[in-house]
């Protein structure tokens, strides 16, 4: 059965995750807040972030298993 809960596996990886949202958002020219509510942000602003913070893990991962293989 499939984990689906939002507890990461690995433990440092929170600290990894929060610093690559804010450089995807650099990248991106969204500006995040300091204060971290994020209730004024749009959807898009935010579905931007995820979606390449989920390409720039899937590349992670691909150079990993090439590497391996």
């Amino acid at each position: 059965m499939a984990n689906r809960s939002n507890q990461l596996v690995i433990p440092g990886a929170r600290a990894a995750l929060e610093q690559m949202k804010y450089e995807v958002a650099q990248e991106l020219g969204i500006m995040l807040p300091q204060d971290g509510y994020y209730g004024n942000m749009t959807t898009r602003e935010m579905g931007s972030i995820g979606g390449y913070i989920t390409r720039r893990l899937i590349q992670i991962a691909e150079q990993q298993l090439a590497g391996r293989y």
